[in-house]
């Protein structure tokens, strides 16, 4: 029975690490998009900017839950 929870929480624990570097993926392609339209659409750049800080805010909550130390490995 420990063995069983051992793996779900590791196999667990490796569905959030890559959950998180998908999201740091896209998190750093919005953050990009929103520099480059900076000068052309203004409007545009903000909304990137904001859907930006909703998944950073997103991978925080995954730094608290797995740990700082595992996400830092990858």
């Amino acid at each position: 029975m420990f063995l069983n929870i051992k793996f779900f929480v590791v196999h667990n624990s490796d569905k959030l690490l890559q959950k998180k570097s998908k999201l740091n993926e896209k998190y750093l392609r919005l953050i990009e998009d929103a520099y480059n339209l900076r000068q052309t659409d203004h409007a545009l750049s903000d909304f990137s900017e904001y859907k930006a800080t909703k998944i950073l805010y997103k991978i925080n909550k995954l730094k608290f839950v797995v740990g700082d130390t595992q996400l830092q490995a990858n």
